[in-house]
């Protein structure tokens, strides 16, 4: 299952080439990571201070520039693996303003659970599992 979370882009995020700047696409990740997070975790507030991680990778393929405008662009996000420690989420930035879907980059980011006290890697709990578990996408 993919959850979809729409970014509007801000004065702010526009660089002298008048796309948003490279580093602001890792803003939009974490924006949709922790939305998603928080949903299929069943948490309101801090989702972190209930299911403390560490995002300890994050790779994404730049595909086209993404341009100031007023409509949002989505991010979806997804599980792609989860294992002991840690899980693997898929998302991709996307314009489905148009006719067709047009994708802006592509990431990958991998998260460690931790303990919130010591910092120390941490087993997943089963919580966190089965939440993770039910939302890994096949496509």
């Amino acid at each position: 299952m993919r959850y979809t979370h729409p970014v509007l882009v801000r004065w702010s995020d526009i660089d002298s080439y008048d796309h948003v700047n490279n580093v602001r696409y890792f803003d939009y990740l974490q924006e949709a990571r922790i939305a998603f997070l928080g949903e299929i975790l069943g948490v309101t507030g801090d989702v972190f201070a209930v299911h403390s991680v560490v995002l300890v990778s994050q790779t994404v393929d730049y595909l086209r520039p993404i341009l100031l405008r007023h409509p949002p662009y989505d991010v979806d996000v997804w599980v792609d693996a989860v294992g002991t420690t840690s899980y693997t989420l898929g998302s991709w930035i996307v314009d489905r303003s148009g006719e067709s879907e047009d994708v802006y980059a592509k990431a990958v980011s991998v998260l460690v659970a931790t303990d919130p006290e010591t910092h120390a890697k941490r087993p997943l709990s089963e919580t966190e599992r089965a939440a993770l578990l039910r939302h890994v996408s096949t496509a």
